[in-house]
């Protein structure tokens, strides 16, 4: 699997991730598939929300279990 960092963007984590959906709303995320969504990077979309980044794109990496 494809390393996510703080610079991908969510369009790229949806494809390289299939649990990112569900990972993404745990962190209070919804909007995946507006066109805003597909350019902005993980580190914006954390600033706009208030996320924790780092552990966001930790969960991201994580192996699915």
């Amino acid at each position: 699997m494809k390393k996510i960092t703080k610079n991908t963007t969510i369009g790229e984590v949806l494809k390289i991730n299939p649990n990112a959906e569900v990972i993404l709303q745990g962190f209070g995320m919804h909007c995946f598939h507006c066109p805003m969504s597909q350019m902005e990077t993980l580190a914006e979309a954390g600033e706009v929300h208030g996320i924790d980044v780092d552990l966001m794109v930790k969960k991201l990496n994580e192996p699915a279990e």
